[in-house]
């Protein structure tokens, strides 16, 4: 059996779970581990976060019991000892033998795997690439209970397919907080989003450009041209979910190093679609562009002085 732990927001469930569904189409037993929402858990969490891939209309999934949990994390004095030998060797990369630890931006070895509890986010599109057709069918978006926000969602969706229109997630927030900065800063930088619009601009000089951030502030002092940005500002909470449906129905993405905007343009089938992504996504990870075209297919990669890489 493998187990996949869900945590963090949810961009990164959507990916553990793709992750899963790659490994059940491969034939192995898989189920999900949602102890990480636990009260008592999220209570010491500076952003407490919810399970919400139950949000979407019947996903299919199997959640472990705690003693399927538990046969993987308890481990006695023996196996401690081993595992703290081969961790330091390089061989497993946790000090529990029964743990797999994501460390790098994508592991091969982990279709390999047949008995492992697996952590990680899972960003990497070279995962499940593969499957995001079927993907796409599973993660169903219902109506929202607020029937005047789902007319209005709808009705932009309709207006989105039939014109040139062009998503821009900004991520500012907890991404502006010092300890964040270092490691997710000075990615999407003015010049990058210069750089995508522009590139855009040049393709569709009719393009329309919908700005997706939860600095609404931001967003009305730098994109204030109606004619050229409408600001989607009423999808919150919960609700923030079909800010993901509505950038899927855009002839192309602008993201920001942020999960969520990936699977706006993820889950976009559209075959005139074209997506831009930073070239990096984290500071503390280096990259090359033979390993990022290799991992990202088909998408653009834009460096944060707003250059094609």
């Amino acid at each position: 059996m493998i187990i996949i732990q869900i945590a963090g927001g949810l961009g990164n469930q959507m990916q553990q779970y793709s992750l899963y569904r790659k490994l059940v189409e491969m034939g192995k037993e898989v189920k999900l581990d949602l102890s990480w929402f636990a009260e008592d858990i999220q209570k010491n969490m500076l952003a407490k976060r919810e399970f919400e891939l139950s949000l979407f209309e019947g996903l299919p999934y199997e959640i472990c019991t705690d003693e399927e949990r538990e046969r993987f994390l308890k481990q006695g004095l023996l196996s401690k000892v081993i595992g703290k030998i081969f961790k330091k060797l390089g061989i497993w990369e946790s000090s529990n033998p029964k743990v797999f630890e994501e460390s790098k931006m994508y592991h091969e070895e982990i279709f390999d795997f047949d008995d492992k509890y697996i952590t990680g986010y899972f960003a990497c599109q070279k995962y499940y690439g593969d499957i995001m057709p079927e993907l796409r069918k599973l993660f169903v978006f219902p109506k929202s209970e607020n029937a005047e926000l789902e007319k209005k969602n709808r009705e932009l969706a309709a207006k989105m397919d039939n014109e040139n229109s062009v998503s821009v997630h900004i991520r500012r927030g907890d991404y502006l907080d010092p300890s964040n900065f270092a490691i997710l800063g000075n990615i999407a930088t003015d010049d990058y989003y210069k750089g995508a619009m522009e590139y855009f601009e040049k393709k569709y000089p009719d393009v329309h450009f919908y700005i997706f951030t939860s600095d609404h502030e931001y967003a009305r002092e730098n994109y204030s041209d109606e004619s050229r940005y409408t600001i989607v500002d009423w999808n919150t909470g919960k609700d923030s979910m079909y800010d993901l449906m509505l950038m899927s129905h855009c002839k192309g993405n602008i993201c920001a190093n942020s999960t969520f905007s990936f699977w706006g343009a993820r889950l976009s089938d559209r075959p005139d679609h074209e997506v831009i992504r930073t070239f990096k996504m984290r500071n503390n990870q280096p990259v090359t562009p033979e390993i990022m075209h290799d991992y990202w297919k088909d998408w653009i990669l834009m460096d944060n002085k707003g250059n094609i890489v």
